[in-house]
């Protein structure tokens, strides 16, 4: 199986799903943000997968120091577009699995999926 766990490493809610899935024994590859940046066509994907609005967080700190022009407007395209200036903004943690794509870590979700 494989997994890809993209976030950044000293998030609570990553550290969270990292602990999960290592107690599961599940294998995966961390992307972290910070280090190895976005990619707007994976961005875009998951936009498709999930919707910006589940994809963007926009409950974050990151989200709501932006300048007002950034939050106003928003479409799939802007909010790419954000997130690629400001990895911060993404939800964390995304995954990518054989079964699909999850973002945010909800254990009920997780057991589910995997």
């Amino acid at each position: 199986m494989s997994v890809t766990l993209y976030g950044i490493p000293n998030c609570d809610t990553v550290k969270k799903a990292r602990t999960w899935l290592e107690t599961k024994g599940i294998a995966y590859t961390f992307h972290d943000y910070k280090k190895q940046g976005t990619d707007p066509a994976k961005l875009t994907e998951w936009v498709a997968k999930a919707g910006w609005e589940k994809v963007l967080n926009r409950a974050g700190t990151t989200f709501k120091k932006l300048p007002e022009a950034d939050k106003e407007g928003l479409d799939a395209a802007k909010a790419v577009r954000v997130m690629e200036a400001n990895p911060s903004a993404i939800k964390r943690p995304v995954v990518e699995h054989p079964g699909g794509l999850l973002v945010g870590f909800k254990e009920a979700e997780w057991d589910a999926a995997f």
